[in-house]
């Protein structure tokens, strides 16, 4: 198959700022490659990405959730990846270095000169370093993993917050049957946190969210969730103790976007000697009504948690690979690659009328 000499990516430019542009495709050697997209999934993380508060460089391609085939390969890294042109594969967001003491104590995604796809400049060739784009390049530190070609591409891509479900619900904390777990917030991270736990075998999932998010915690009810909470006509914190019989969860994982509350909560939530895992960014936000030694009272593990690991990935796609369970029900629109402001824009709510909880880009090709 010939490929174009150009992609068209969407650039960021600027705060709020996405400009379609066509950039050239590069050459590649024997350890690298080109993998040309399906779909990029969009999160919470790409509307802060938008909005400039993770002070990103810009001009850069977005897009950290790459799904595709692979259309150009050196003999080295198929070899090294095990894959080959035509081959689908789902892409990690992390590039690390493999030399780094993190790095060499199996924490590569900490890896000292970490670097992260849709977060590398424009200037830095070959420039294709996100998904928001037809194609992007494959750095020859990054990971990959095949998938199953006969899934649907909108379904398919749900391997990234599928997989943080797996590493933030699961893996963080040691969950295992017979546990409680409390998940703050039902988007698709707290959704595939639900699934994740119920394939592990936890005793008891109970989901907390807002008015507005009634859809999105049906469907945590649909994926197994035991109880749900709408915190603002319900008091949060007596509910769980009574799902609980007084003792509180034995993990709380925050996965909520921008909002600092369930933070503060968490430490109420969680039983003595439990474990909170806060993954939801909140935008360099102090957190109001923090008191510390209600940590140090009921003697609470607090675990921060970045990304994605090769376990976490692994786990989703063989859940997804499975058809067990109906992840289908997350998602809710496709989007061309041209609409990637409108894609964000209705994922943070500013789009009225329109809810959305998985979204992703379609490149034409």
């Amino acid at each position: 198959m010939t490929l174009p000499k150009t992609s068209l990516a969407m650039v960021q430019t600027a705060p709020r700022t996405l400009e379609p542009m066509d950039l050239p495709l590069p050459e590649i050697d024997d350890d690298s490659g080109l993998v040309r997209i399906e779909a990029c999934g969009i999160c919470g993380s790409d509307y802060e990405q938008y909005e400039g508060v993770l002070r990103t460089p810009m001009p850069a391609v977005p897009g950290h959730e790459p799904l595709g085939i692979v259309a150009k390969i050196g003999d080295r890294a198929a070899q090294r990846w095990g894959v080959d042109v035509g081959d689908r594969i789902a892409v990690e967001t992390m590039l690390s270095c493999r030399h780094c003491r993190p790095c060499l104590g199996g924490s590569y995604h900490l890896c000292d000169s970490r670097r992260i796809y849709s977060y590398i400049p424009l200037s830095e060739a070959p420039g294709l370093w996100g998904s928001y784009a037809q194609y992007m390049y494959l750095d020859p530190n990054c990971v990959v993993h095949k998938v199953d070609s006969s899934l649907d591409p909108s379904t398919a891509v749900m391997f990234n917050p599928l997989g943080a479900g797996f590493r933030w619900a699961v893996e963080m904390p040691g969950t295992g049957p017979g546990d409680t777990v409390v998940i703050q917030g039902p988007g698709q991270r707290g959704l595939a946190s639900v699934l994740a736990c119920r394939e592990v075998g936890v005793a008891k999932i109970i989901v907390t969210g807002l008015a507005a998010d009634a859809e999105k915690l049906a469907i945590a009810r649909e994926f197994g969730a035991h109880a749900t909470i709408d915190v603002e006509n319900e008091d949060p914190r007596a509910r769980i103790q009574e799902l609980t019989d007084g003792r509180g969860a034995d993990v709380v994982v925050d996965v909520s976007s921008y909002a600092t509350e369930p933070v503060a909560q968490s430490i109420d939530f969680v039983r003595m000697g439990g474990t909170v895992v806060l993954a939801g960014v909140k935008g360099f936000k102090p957190i109001p009504g923090f008191i510390s030694d209600k940590v140090v009272m009921k003697e609470v593990t607090i675990k921060g948690a970045i990304g994605v690991t090769s376990t976490g990935y692994a786990n989703a796609i063989r859940l997804l690979e499975s058809r067990k369970y109906p992840v289908e029900r997350m998602h809710t629109h496709d989007f061309d690659l041209r609409e990637a402001e409108l894609a964000i824009r209705t994922l943070a709510r500013q789009v009225e009328g329109d809810e959305s909880i998985h979204s992703c880009l379609i490149p034409e090709q």
